[in-house]
Parts: C-alpha cells; structure tokens; sequence
C-alpha cells in the first residue's frame, strides 16, 4: 500500500514537471514564429522599406481582407485540437476581435464565417451534441452571447446561427437541470441542429449514449450541462432579448426575421414542439411597443405572417398559445390608442383574420371570437381602424355552423350596432358598411332561423343612424375622396343598407326573405323622402335586380 502510495505522489510529479516543460518550450515556440513571420514580411519588400505600422483605420479592412483566413484556421485549429483553457481564452478572443472588425466595416462574409466558427464550436448545433461538452464549449458559448451583446447592430443574417444556438442552450439547460425524461422524449437533434420528431426514447437515447451505460457518466454530463444554467449565462440570454430596444431600425428586422425562423424550426415536431423563442417573439413585441410606427410596420410585418402560420398550426396546443399570445399583445396595442390618419390596427389584428379563415378547428375559431369580443368589451372607445378587421372575424364566424360561436360573435356585433355605434360613430363610420354586410350574413345563416331575423331587425336600426347623423358621412373623406360630400351618405350609409338586404331576399328561405322584403320597402318609404332624384337611379337597379332573379326559366326582358 506505502509503495503505491509513493508511485502515485511520483508520477504527479513528474506530470507538473512535463506540464511545465511543455508551456516553456510552447513560448519559446511562439516567439520564434514571431520572429520568422517578421523576417519573411520584410524579406518580400519591394523596396526594402523598413517595416510600418499601420496609423489610420481605413488601414484595418484591407489588412483584415488578406488575413482572416488564415486567422480563422489558426484559431479554429487551436479550439478544436487543444484543451488547454490559455490557448482556448486567446483563441476566443482573437475570434471575437475578429467578428468586431467586420461587423465595424460592414464585411459580410468574414462576419458570416466567423460567426458560423464559433456556433460550431459550442457543440450545440453539432450531431454529436451536448454529450462532448467541455469548458472550452462552454466558454465558447459565453463568447458568442457577449458577441450578440456588443455587435447586435452589425450581425444581419449571422443573428440566425445565434439564434439557433440560445435555443439549443435552452434544450440543454432542461436537461443539465435534471428535467424528467417524459419533457425531452421524442426529440432528436437533426443534422443542422433543430429538434426534430422521432420514437419515443429515454433520456439515454436522447443523449445520445445508447442503451448501456453508467449512470456516473450521466451524472457527469449533467454536470458538464449544468454550468451553462448558471445565473451570469440566464441573464446574459435574457439580455439579448431585453436589449432588442436599443437594436437600430434594420437590426431589430433582422433579429426578429431569425428569431421566427428559429421558432418554425422548433415547431416542427408534430408531437413535441417547443415553444421557447415563440415566447421570445412575444416578449421583444412587449419590449419594442415604444417604438415609431414607420419601425412597428415593418417588425410587425414579419411577426404578423408568423402569427398567420403558428395560428394554424395543426397542434391545437400551439396554435392556442398564439392565440392568446396575440390577444395580450393586441389589448396593449388597443391601449396605446391610434393616431389620426394611422391604419396600424389593421395590421396587429390581421392575423385573428387570417387564423378565423384558414384554421378550421372549432376549438381555435371559437377562441378567436372570443378574443375579440373581449377586445370590443374592454377597449372599444380605442378601436379606430380595427373595426374592419373584427367586423370581417365576425363575418367568418357568421357562416359557422357551431352554436355557440354563432351565437358569440352575434352578441357582440349586436353590442357593437346598438352601443358603440351610439358612443362612437363618428370613429366606426369606416366600418359602417362592413358592420352591415356582416348582419347581413348572419341573415343569412339558415341554421339559425331566430338569427336571421334579429340581424334584419339591426340592419332596419342601422337606417336610424344614417338618417339621424348625414353629416357624419359628409365629413367621413377616408376611401372615396372622388365622391362628392353630398352623396356620401348614399355611398357609405343607404345603399350598403338596401344592397345588403337585397342579398338577403335573393340567398335566404321564404320567411326569412319575406320580412328583409319587408324592412326594404320599410326602409324606402320612411326615409325615401330625404334620397336625392339620381339616389333613385341606383335604388331602382337594385329593387330590378330582385325581379330579375326571380325570372322563371326561358323568361325574356
């Protein structure tokens, strides 16, 4: 036992003495290719000139143009073949100053390859994955949030390589945690690094250890993992996020553009998608609501289109957290109010329109409606251009064939026509058309017979405001700046009024047709006192157009 004892105390003494001997003889080395790299630069002179050092900046980029290849594989040669954390340190360092100096001369590519250098060494995008991680990895992956800090203005498309990799650090943050086998079963890492459908597996096989193998080997990746859950590495991921606010205009396109792309590639496991930079995009919206429109149309314009794919996304499970991500996300925008002459509601509540057309599960239909008549309830005195896009939401859901989404979204249409157009008409004069073609689509609706004549009955009271508030209309100059004021309240207020009723004699059953009948001549006989002589040219077309429908087989003019 003694004599093993000595061989033991010997042989780590011989292994500091080889560790030193080993640094002495590496500095040695460096500073004699310090001195051979000197001699051949001043070998090559043309004139023999003493050796200069560069004084302007301009002189960096065409230095830098020459030299990044190089560079690159110095460095890369270094992280991938030496543990050493000295050599790693510089190697990291000498890759960041690197990405600095393109990202300060706009040099694409250089930034692209370096960028793309470093996500490869953090393991996270790699096949072999988490279970290869060594300090190096790890501090590789604090170099690359420190590069998203500090050159976030200057990263373009290189955003997306950062991008994948913070969420590939959030899968392995689950796992370094300890997070059971059942939250990370089905999931694979694909060639390019995205989570990918497959079998249900173990936490082993996700690992990517196999079947046999020892659990102090598991212990010890989780523990390798764990580090990268630590506090500094949590708050700086969540500094990029929160400091999406001081991204430029172009920037914050670009950060979001990847960000979505990230999130759809996390989406696309049809049984275990993940749901994290989804969160993110609703977070940097919170974020970023102070900035100025002309920024919000155009980082809008890329979140909406994804809300339009998430929102119909075939897992309901993902397509309800959109949902209700763009409803708190809406009811912040509806507070804010909106500017005149501004049409930027139309765009931030698009998407309910979109996910109400294309998405058919009654599930997520019926939480569309939902989220919009709590809109209408709690912030109508704000809704100024976004009454077009819930009238049209209400217009789908007229036509549904399920009860209670129905019955919903005619509750609200009849709040709106009864209530808030008495508060507020002067706001939802642009929408007035568009709310009486969705009454006359639940007129339409032969399910639900009792519907049908309560929607004519609204669109008989939508005549009052026409006749009591003209000049309303006269003033309303939005859309049909060619039409004359006076014929205004012809245009936007009684002929969609009697247009609509018209459909509704031509689309609806006998009983129901009847009484739209009914209500037309009601309409033409009360208020056709006030109609303008060449009102009646277009009135009458439209009271032909019934008979004309009504023409038996082989009948001529």
């Amino acid at each position: 036992m003694k004599e093993t004892k000595e061989i033991h105390i010997k042989s780590n003494k011989q292994s500091v003495a080889s560790e030193k001997q080993r640094r002495l003889l590496y500095n040695v080395e460096m500073e004699q290719m310090a001195k051979t790299a000197k001699a051949l630069m001043e070998a090559v002179s043309h004139v023999q000139a003493p050796f200069t050092s560069a004084t302007h900046l301009e002189h960096v980029r065409p230095m830098f143009k020459l030299a990044w290849t190089p560079f690159l594989a110095a460095f890369s040669v270094g992280l991938q073949d030496c543990d050493d954390t000295e050599v790693a340190s510089l190697c990291l360092e000498g890759i960041r100053c690197a990405i600095r100096i393109a990202c300060i001369f706009s040099i694409q590519l250089e930034r692209d390859a370096y960028v793309q250098a470093l996500a490869r060494f953090t393991l996270l995008t790699a096949s072999s994955g988490i279970t290869e991680m060594k300090q190096k990895n790890i501090d590789t992956i604090k170099t690359l949030i420190t590069v998203a800090h500090t050159d976030g203005n200057y990263l373009g498309n290189s955003w997306h390589e950062i991008l994948k990799c913070i969420s590939q650090l959030e899968l392995a943050q689950l796992i370094g945690t300890g997070v059971k086998a059942r939250y990370i079963s089905g999931t694979v890492r694909g060639k390019e690094g995205f989570i990918t459908s497959t079998k249900e597996q173990t936490s082993d096989e996700y690992l990517g250890l196999g079947g046999n193998v020892d659990r102090k080997q598991i212990a010890s990746i989780q523990e390798s993992i764990g580090e990268t859950s630590s506090q500094s590495v949590v708050v700086a991921v969540d500094r990029i996020f929160t400091g999406s606010t001081r991204l430029d205009g172009n920037a914050i396109v670009d950060f979001v553009r990847w960000l979505c792309a990230v999130s759809m590639d996390e989406l696309a496991s049809p049984t275990h998608p993940r749901m994290f930079s989804l969160q993110k995009i609703v977070e940097i919206s919170y974020y970023n609501m102070g900035r100025i429109r002309l920024q919000w149309s155009r980082i809008w314009e890329v979140i909406g289109d994804h809300f339009n794919k998430v929102g119909c996304n075939p897992n309901e499970d993902v397509a309800i957290f959109a949902v209700d991500s763009l409803r708190q996300l809406s009811m912040k925008f509806l507070e804010k109010g909106e500017l005149a002459n501004f049409r930027f509601q139309k765009d931030f509540l698009r998407p309910f329109e979109h996910i109400m057309k294309k998405n058919r599960s009654p599930t997520i239909r019926d939480m569309v409606v939902r989220c919009i008549a709590q809109m209408v309830n709690s912030q109508a005195g704000n809704i100024r251009s976004g009454w077009k896009n819930i009238f049209s939401v209400f217009h789908l859901a007229a036509s549904d064939q399920d009860e209670s989404i129905v019955e919903l979204a005619f509750q609200t249409t009849g709040h709106i026509v009864t209530n808030v157009f008495e508060k507020h008409f002067p706001a939802t004069i642009d929408s007035f058309q568009d709310a009486v073609k969705c009454l006359s689509e639940f007129a339409c609706n032969a399910s639900f017979p009792d519907t049908s004549m309560e929607a004519i009955r609204l669109i008989r009271h939508c005549a009052k405001y026409v006749s009591d508030r003209p000049q309303a209309f006269k003033d309303c100059t939005s859309d049909d700046m060619n039409v004359a004021p006076e014929d205004r309240v012809w245009v936007r207020g009684w002929f969609p009024i009697l247009f609509e009723l018209s459909c509704i004699i031509n689309r609806c059953k006998l009983d129901v047709r009847t009484r739209g009948l009914t209500v037309m001549f009601e309409v033409m006989k009360t208020y056709g006192h006030t109609y303008e002589k060449h009102w009646w040219q277009d009135l009458f077309r439209i009271v032909f157009r019934i008979f004309d429908n009504m023409k038996l087989p082989g009948a001529t003019d």
